[in-house]
């Protein structure tokens, strides 16, 4: 009687036995990057929401305090831009400050600067305040330009005069730019838009935005 043996493997038999192996350690690190993956939107979501509340904070913060002190500027609810009309600063056509210009930045500059500095978290949410020249359409744009330019940089030569808390770290955020009338309306010439703009560049600004953006995709 001949005995039972065990069929010996064929090839195929083998190579179906490696693919199901592959295709298992495939299926295990497919999971592992599914969960690294969820971890790591989930920990960015927390450093966003973080981020926003911090920016929050601070723009709230200037509106309160420059409300308490009754000076009538504000902070954009989203992006902390104040914007200061020229005729507080200078005379039409020139880039020299004048008394009321001097008056007001010293008393916006310290509110201003302390509630940037008022934490380390603030702080570091804030990693560049940008003091932009804006003019209007009317003239030439090369001279717009340029008095755009020279206007933000006797803003800045003025508060390097004076003397407030965090000074040193406030001009280590400090650039300024001329925007000349790049912002205008091109139609008609505007009185608001001749101005002196404090803007912040917050913290991972393109890459939280990015992200926002992916969210309220998936909403």
């Amino acid at each position: 009687m001949r005995g039972f043996g065990v069929a010996p493997k064929t090839a195929d038999a083998e190579e179906t036995g490696v693919w199901l192996s592959v295709g298992d350690l495939m299926s295990v690190l497919l999971m592992i990057f599914a969960l690294l993956l969820i971890s790591a939107l989930v920990q960015i979501s927390e450093v966003y929401e973080e981020s926003k509340n911090t920016r929050v904070v601070i723009i709230k913060g200037i509106n309160d305090a420059l409300n308490a002190a009754g000076i009538e500027v504000k902070a954009d609810s989203e992006t902390g831009d104040i914007s200061i009309t020229d005729s507080i600063l200078f005379d039409l056509d020139d880039y020299s400050l004048k008394s009321s210009g001097k008056e007001f930045l010293n008393r916006f500059i310290p509110i201003y600067s302390d509630v940037i500095f008022q934490s380390e978290e603030t702080a570091e949410e804030v990693s560049r305040i940008v003091i932009e020249g804006h003019s209007s359409s009317e003239g030439s744009f090369n001279r717009n330009m340029e008095l755009s330019v020279m206007r933000a940089n006797s803003v800045i030569a003025f508060i390097n005069y004076m003397k407030f808390e965090n000074k040193q770290r406030f001009f280590e955020k400090v650039v300024i730019s001329g925007r000349g009338p790049l912002e205008a309306n091109k139609e008609v010439a505007v009185a608001s838009d001749r101005k002196v703009k404090f803007r912040f560049q917050f913290k991972d600004d393109e890459f939280l935005g990015n992200f926002s953006e992916v969210q309220q995709v998936e909403k």
